[in-house]
């Protein structure tokens, strides 16, 4: 696991580190969707039969922490009206858009656990770390990271 839940005053937040920018946006999306979830229906979502699609957002003068907020909007709007739970995605980011093949399954076969209502801008980050930058941790809950290397931040309004 790369994703953490990062403790905060009245609602969720989630950090993630990475090798890539690609890689962060799944790291931080597969933490927005278990944190919804119940423990057994994390355990279970491989058993359900899945669909493939391909999902995008547009990104706006390269800002990829705005391209964050968009994706998980997208993947909550998707998971909530929709009803295509992702389980699955390899990201491709260009200077326009962000890109995704995805795996989805039914979500009206699943119970969540936690209503998110919105994706804050609130201490958004989505940024590379350079060598031998260290993004402080939070004593026995998340871990310091060290660059290089790619670092996230969302908090979620639930």
């Amino acid at each position: 696991m790369s994703w953490w839940i990062l403790p905060t005053t009245a609602d969720i937040g989630i950090r993630a580190f990475s090798t890539s920018p690609s890689d962060l946006l799944r790291e931080v999306t597969f933490g927005l969707q278990s944190i919804q979830l119940s423990e057994e229906d994390n355990d279970q979502i491989t058993t359900i039969n899945c669909h493939s699609g391909r999902w995008s957002v547009p990104l706006f003068e390269s800002d990829l922490e705005r391209g964050l907020v968009l994706w998980l909007e997208e993947v909550l709007f998707y998971g909530s009206i929709e009803d295509k739970w992702l389980i699955d995605a390899s990201f491709k980011i260009s200077s326009n858009s962000i890109d995704a093949q995805v795996s989805w399954i039914d979500s009206k076969l699943l119970t969540r656990e936690i209503e998110i209502k919105a994706v804050t801008m609130h201490e958004l980050m989505f940024k590379e770390i350079s060598d031998n930058e260290v993004v402080e941790g939070i004593e026995g809950v998340i871990p310091a990271f060290e660059g290089p290397g790619w670092a996230a931040q969302v908090v979620l309004d639930v």
